[in-house]
């Protein structure tokens, strides 16, 4: 059985109390998947969102060409979520999948529900969290718009390091929006400009 401590901390830093927790925590269930695993595939319904203790995961999207488009990145203590197939219970257009072992904790989406309508600080971090999540979707929408390659990458260097170390330079080209050639170029811009 894997250890439910990482919920605890989480949802504790939130402002839950002991009772709360008590409530909350035992509702989530241990996902673990192995490299390559998806966690949702396009044309299924969300029917959980998850947290990830361990691990790393990328979504994508398949463009009209037939290629992957990275749409997000998800790491250790973030939340995964398809908002518009989990809140709205319609079809994903996406691809979730690990990038390595991943251990993650579901929620299921009527126990949600119920959690949602009767636990007050639960219900106000998880809007919290979305909210979050609309402000940064809306700022990298907007950054692919106005802003260079290389004002993207540091963008993503500065806010998100771990992405950098953790993903695979095409998905990171992809993510960014550019090919892995011009991603090339841009990092080897940087690095001679810091040398």
């Amino acid at each position: 059985m894997k250890s439910r401590q990482f919920l605890h901390s989480l949802f504790k830093k939130d402002g839950l109390s002991p009772t709360e927790l008590q409530i909350l925590v035992p509702s989530f269930r241990a996902v673990q998947l192995e490299k390559g695993d998806y966690l949702l595939k396009e044309g299924e319904y969300a029917k959980a969102y998850y947290f990830v203790e361990q691990g790393f995961l990328r979504s994508f999207a398949i463009d009209t060409a037939g290629n992957e488009v990275t749409t997000n990145f998800y790491a250790a203590g973030q939340m995964v979520l398809d908002a518009a197939s989990f809140l709205l219970q319609q079809p994903t257009r996406e691809f979730i999948q690990a990038s390595e072992y991943s251990l993650c904790w579901a929620l299921d989406f009527g126990r949600f529900q119920e959690l949602f309508d009767s636990i007050d600080t639960f219900r106000n971090s998880g809007r919290s969290r979305l909210v979050q999540d609309l402000l940064a979707l809306k700022q990298r929408s907007i950054a692919m718009i106005t802003d260079s390659a290389k004002d993207r990458y540091l963008g993503l260097l500065a806010n998100q390091p771990d992405i950098l170390q953790q993903a695979q330079l095409k998905h990171i080209a992809s993510y960014l929006g550019v090919t892995d050639t011009s991603l090339s170029r841009v990092r080897r811009e940087i690095s001679k400009g810091q040398g």
